[in-house]
């Protein structure tokens, strides 16, 4: 007997208000363990819905939050979330509105969970504070393989401290930064972590 595991709501307009009801659902559903979300026009409210869910549910994997209205507020619910949900390994919050701010919540998280897998960040707006942030957190962290950080805001000293990250880092196997302001000197950085990184 085939089971409902997958539901995609990508490009409706769903917004705070409606995806109410699919975190109620959440919260009592055994079965679903992909939620698509693309584009639906939720903002903070809406993830704080969505993270009271995560707090409870413990079936669903993946969640794709790309291209909604995201920011710093909802991005700390949803850390929230994650520093007690031991079930998501798949997390798409790319194309919001999350700042250094949001980046560094989403850190505290990583410092505390053992399961999320891949974190997607990238088209956000995220400096080199964030970049720090996220860094430190992955210093410790041993179950990330995964982190898309193209397109925010991330110059040398962001650079600087991935670099660090990959030097002692042996879980991560994927850092997408293209499309940053990255220079000369942050490519260095980077360069030389990765003769040490094996």
């Amino acid at each position: 007997m085939q089971t409902f595991t997958t539901l995609i709501l990508d490009s409706n307009k769903i917004g705070d208000n409606r995806v109410q009801y699919l975190a109620d659902a959440l919260k009592n559903n055994k079965i679903l363990t992909h939620l698509y979300l693309y584009q639906n026009q939720i903002g903070d409210n809406g993830a704080q819905q969505l993270a009271e869910a995560l707090k409870v549910n413990k079936t669903l994997t993946y969640l794709n939050l790309h291209t909604n209205k995201i920011g710093d507020n909802g991005a700390q619910q949803l850390a929230d979330a994650l520093k007690t949900n031991n079930v998501l390994t798949t997390l798409h919050l790319s194309q919001n509105q999350i700042t250094d701010n949001g980046a560094q919540q989403l850190a505290e998280a990583l410092k505390v969970n053992k399961t999320l897998k891949e974190l997607y960040l990238h088209v956000n707006q995220i400096g080199d504070k964030g970049a720090q942030y996220l860094g430190d957190a992955l210093t410790s962290n041993q179950a990330l393989t995964t982190l898309y950080l193209y397109q925010n805001q991330i110059g040398d000293s962001g650079a600087q401290h991935l670099a660090d990250v990959l030097k002692v880092n042996k879980t991560l196997i994927r850092l997408d930064i293209y499309q940053n302001q990255i220079g000369d000197n942050g490519a260095q950085q980077l360069a030389d972590a990765l003769k040490v990184n094996k």
